[in-house]
């Protein structure tokens, strides 16, 4: 990115402050402009013919772009899509932890993929998936929502969760554990006062009861 006399076309094309074209000047004649309204010139599309530069003060600049990188990827981790697999026998411990990943992606503004799979003689009880599939939906629900009711196709139970708007989202746990363990700055150490040298005991003598004891 190149800024005012950093800039090297002859020519450049110029969006005024109100983001409104101004037309094709010189680059001289352009700096002075940018000058007049106290900012900057700034080059944003320098492989164009002629490089487009924008009136706007750096700092400015910089943070709009930072802004739309942002929502850039807000964008991208919305189209992006987990997958968490249980079982029927899955134990609680472990379900807790997949909660806590499913959690970790709602929060991150991505969707989960849950598969519940069946083996072998399980497909009896589907029942007992559809349980497990129920209290995973239970624990997530401060975070996301499904998509659809839990559907059972062929050997598993399929479902799609999407995260609540952030507005309407809870805390990411984990976040909140964070904050709480970060420790107090702690307080100054109090100032050692200082014995007067004319009032420290003598360093030794058989009646002397501090004898031996180093004084701080």
């Amino acid at each position: 990115m190149r800024v005012n006399g950093k800039i090297r076309s002859r020519e450049v094309r110029v969006i005024g402050p109100d983001g409104k074209q101004l037309g094709v000047f010189l680059l001289n004649d352009a700096l002075a402009l940018a000058r007049q309204h106290g900012v900057d010139l700034v080059e944003i599309s320098p492989n164009a013919v002629p490089p487009v530069c924008r009136i706007i003060e750096i700092g400015k600049f910089r943070y709009e772009l930072a802004k739309k990188e942002k929502e850039s990827r807000k964008h991208q981790h919305a189209s992006t899509v987990k997958e968490v697999q249980l079982s029927p026998r899955i134990d609680p411990h472990d379900l807790g932890i997949k909660v806590m990943h499913a959690v970790d992606f709602l929060c991150e503004d991505m969707k989960v993929k849950v598969a519940l799979k069946f083996r072998g003689r399980e497909m009896a009880h589907t029942e007992i998936g559809f349980e497990v599939i129920n209290k995973f939906i239970a624990e997530i629900a401060p975070f996301g929502h499904p998509d659809f009711q839990p559907k059972l196709v062929g050997r598993a139970i399929n479902l799609m969760i999407s995260p609540h708007p952030r507005n309407k989202r809870a805390k990411n746990p984990r976040e909140v554990e964070g904050e709480a363990d970060e420790p107090d700055e702690p307080a100054p150490a109090p100032e050692k006062k200082k014995v007067p040298v004319a009032e420290q005991p003598p360093a030794s003598g058989l009646n002397n009861p501090f004898a031996g004891l180093e004084i701080q």
